[in-house]
């Protein structure tokens, strides 16, 4: 009888006292193959990292990834087995710490070979950090594809052309970050929101293309409190001098842009067909409050939508992001350097 009584306390002090795992990435570290604390690539943590215990079933703790300032050229994958990884840049600013690749997609042999960092596993963070793909305008090359639940971005630049950030499943939360592209450069169908950021359009093209597949689900964009901005030059000579907020990729496609500063470089009409001679699209594309000389609504595509006080309520990072589980992506976030 005293056994029983014992294990029990045993098991319950091991999963009190567990706590989060942290290991440093150096190119010019200790790091050796005997080592689990100190590696020499991204990778390498990725795939060697201790696990807290009781990781899959106990408390929810992390494998904190530190990383020092250099510019890493590596492709990284977090797979789905390896849960609550948090990439953590140790320098001063996310231009400090770069995570960067070069392919596109001829040369990778389709767009979703292409990425510099694949992000699978559940529960994510970054911060203070660049994922780039240096392809240039050569077709797609995405810098990071994302299909984690919960996850959640913050001080991160994302650096590309076409289809930089594929943000395609889960629930993403991207918190002062900055996001750069030219032609559908946030693509995919997660339920995602940019909040504080800066989305930068470096070229005549299309800033989204989400890929809602039927009318049941939830998925969709939400950018609010952000900054669009772009390094397109007006020209009253060329009437390919401007650029849209998005173009449905999927049926469905649902975006909304609110409370966010718009450029003068935005196409009056503010949203786009896939194709110009697509019928008129099901997508839904809103707007609400929006600031700046691209804000002007009169000229509006007429299938897109202004949305009222109370229909605004419901696309807050919280209200979005909140599921069946009641996730407070905020304050997540807030707990983060």
């Amino acid at each position: 009888m005293r056994l029983l009584v014992t294990l029990p306390l045993l098991l319950f002090a091991t999963t009190a006292f567990s706590q989060d795992i942290h290991v440093r990435v150096d190119p010019h570290g200790p790091g050796s193959i005997n080592s689990t604390t100190d590696y020499t690539t991204i990778q390498q943590a990725l795939d060697h990292h201790p696990f807290p215990v009781n990781a899959i079933d106990g408390p929810r703790h992390r494998v904190i990834i530190e990383i020092v300032p250099g510019v890493y050229h590596e492709r990284i994958i977090v797979t789905q087995n390896h849960p609550r990884i948090t990439l953590l840049g140790l320098g001063k600013s996310p231009e400090d710490v770069v995570i960067t690749n070069s392919l596109n997609a001829k040369t990778a042999g389709g767009t979703f070979f292409t990425e510099t960092a694949e992000i699978n596993g559940d529960g994510f963070e970054a911060d203070n950090l660049t994922f780039e793909n240096t392809a240039g305008p050569t077709g797609q090359a995405v810098a990071a594809a994302v299909r984690s639940d919960r996850a959640i971005f913050k001080h991160v630049r994302f650096l590309g052309d076409q289809d930089t950030l594929f943000a395609d499943f889960g629930r993403q939360y991207y918190f002062d970050c900055y996001i750069e592209g030219g032609v559908d450069f946030i693509f995919g169908n997660a339920t995602a929101v940019f909040d504080h950021s800066e989305i930068h359009e470096i070229r005549p093209g299309f800033l989204t293309a989400q890929s809602r597949t039927a009318p049941e689900q939830t998925t969709g964009y939400v950018i609010t409190n952000s900054r669009i901005t772009s390094a397109i030059v007006p020209s009253a000579n060329s009437p390919h001098s401007t650029f849209y907020l998005g173009r449905p990729w999927r049926p469905y496609s649902f975006v909304i842009v609110r409370n966010t500063e718009l450029p003068a470089t935005l196409d009056p009409a503010g949203w786009s067909q896939w194709k110009a001679d697509d019928p008129m699209p099901a997508a839904f594309y809103a707007e609400f409050e929006n600031t700046g000389p691209g804000a002007d609504t009169a000229h509006r595509t007429p299938w897109s939508h202004q949305l009222s006080p109370i229909e605004a309520r419901s696309f807050t990072p919280d209200a979005f992001l909140r599921g069946f589980d009641y996730w407070m992506p905020t304050a997540a976030a807030a707990k983060l350097p």
